[in-house]
């Protein structure tokens, strides 16, 4: 494994820790995806649901645009190598 693999794996350790911190404290963990527009992200949520966001017009909050089905939220999660969250 070369530096900057070791590196980038270290980085996503940090993030999976940070994905269950939020998580466990019932707060919800924002996605970033190439997928989506720049101004959308997926928000998961404590309970299992995942919702795609708009990130409003003053900046400052998101509003959902839609819930995931409970299928395409396991298939988010697989594509993104993401463990299922249980509260």
């Amino acid at each position: 494994m070369t530096q900057a693999q070791k590196l980038e794996q270290i980085g996503h350790n940090a993030i999976m820790k940070v994905r269950l911190n939020k998580l466990k404290r019932g707060k919800p963990f924002m996605i970033n995806s190439p997928d989506l527009p720049s101004y959308q992200c997926y928000m998961e949520y404590a309970d299992g649901k995942i919702t795609i966001e708009q990130i409003n017009e003053s900046g400052n909050d998101f509003k959902a645009i839609r819930e995931l089905s409970l299928d395409e939220a396991a298939q988010l999660r697989v594509a993104l190598g993401l463990t299922p969250f249980h509260a």
